[in-house]
């Protein structure tokens, strides 16, 4: 996708770029960066002058990327953490070194855990002046609301809609599996799908409430769930919805739901 803008003066200070594909988002994140730097004034980047060649090598001191920090075994960790972020804000206050902006660009800005996000609300509530965050995210729906609404944001549905596709599907057939109201079967569901990564089960976890959410509006369910089986499962999922935002494992998601998703004893949970 190539970025261009005539006016560089009316770029947001914060934009959420979402791709299933993570080297989508990032790409744009590049263009956009470079055309807050370019020196030309319009139609930018124009990708010749030195500041968008700094910006092509990645070595312009005015573009700082962000990433989540290595493990012991120098793999990525998990997570986002506060202290990044504060490093971040402590950074931004700082004048630009060449250029007129400064641009952060968050790779993994969905696996910020809820204080990163917080610190990040209070950047993005009062942006420092010619500051321009950039967050690539998979999964905007890891992203607390209130970050969501201080930001544009610009979807690249190259992969999304398949993603989506499959992940309706997966809620479809994880609701006929608590239908059958066999524990064997569900057991056998939640084991042979929970290799999937926190997004894919934050995204399955939105399509079963939004599923249910559905059923119940019409007060009936094709498989055959009553009312309150339904309610009982529209609350499950939002319950792990709201779990896999903080990052809680995904087997540990699946084992709630072999568990919980079928009300056995007839009692509420």
């Amino acid at each position: 996708m190539a970025f261009q803008i005539h006016d560089p003066a009316r770029l947001s200070h914060a934009y959420i770029l979402s791709s299933a594909n993570p080297a989508e988002s990032r790409q744009l994140a590049r263009q956009i960066a470079a055309a807050a730097v370019c020196r030309r004034g319009s139609d930018v980047p124009c990708g010749s002058c030195r500041a968008c060649r700094k910006a092509a090598a990645n070595i312009h001191p005015d573009i700082i990327t962000v990433t989540r920090l290595p493990d012991s075994k120098g793999r990525p960790r998990r997570e986002i953490v506060v202290d990044q972020v504060r490093e971040l804000s402590a950074d931004a206050a700082v004048l630009p070194n060449e250029s007129e902006r400064k641009v952060y660009i968050i790779e993994d800005a969905d696996t910020m855990n809820v204080q990163a996000q917080n610190a990040a609300l209070k950047l993005l509530e009062e942006p420092p002046e010619g500051v321009i965050f950039l967050l690539c995210a998979q999964n905007t729906s890891l992203l607390l609301p209130t970050v969501r609404s201080r930001c544009a944001e610009m979807s690249l549905n190259t992969q999304e809609a398949e993603a989506d596709e499959e992940s309706a599907k997966l809620a479809e057939s994880f609701v006929r599996a608590v239908a059958g109201g066999g524990d064997a079967e569900l057991l056998r569901w939640c084991q042979k799908n929970e290799g999937m990564d926190n997004r894919a089960a934050a995204a399955f976890a939105d399509c079963v409430a939004a599923l249910t959410a559905e059923m119940l509006c019409r007060r009936k369910s094709d498989l055959g769930l009553s009312v309150r089986e339904l309610t009982r499962l529209h609350t499950l999922a939002e319950r792990c919805s709201d779990m896999l935002r903080v990052n809680v494992g995904v087997k540990h998601i699946f084992g709630l739901l072999s568990v919980n998703a079928i009300d056995s004893n007839g009692n509420e949970e």
